[in-house]
């Protein structure tokens, strides 16, 4: 090894391989979670079932008001008629049921 060799400062070698594998690394981390995040909810659907109300009927009820419903939505229980909604139940006893299309 010469004097110069010795005394004389060398410039570092910057490795360009560090901070590419660096960038590389994270752009496959972030294509894979987006694709595992399209992948995961695109398979879960969640659907209400279908449900059949039957015809549209409108009750006449002995007061004068009128009940505008399903037909499926009307049971009888104990030779009663009730409107059963989804919140509440109402006795709809002695009322007339039209068969209409009402809107």
């Amino acid at each position: 090894m010469t004097r110069l060799e010795l005394y004389h400062a060398k410039p570092k070698q910057s490795s360009r391989k560090g901070p590419l594998f660096f960038i590389l690394a994270c752009i496959i981390l972030t294509v894979g979670f987006f694709v595992f995040r399209y992948l995961y909810f695109s398979t879960i659907r969640i659907e209400a079932p279908a449900e059949d109300y039957g015809k549209k009927v409108v009750i006449q009820l002995p007061n004068g008001q009128k009940l505008y419903t399903y037909e499926n939505l009307i049971i009888e229980k104990d030779g009663k008629k009730y409107y059963k909604g989804e919140r509440n139940t109402i006795d709809v006893t002695g009322g007339k049921v039209d068969y209409n299309n009402w809107k």
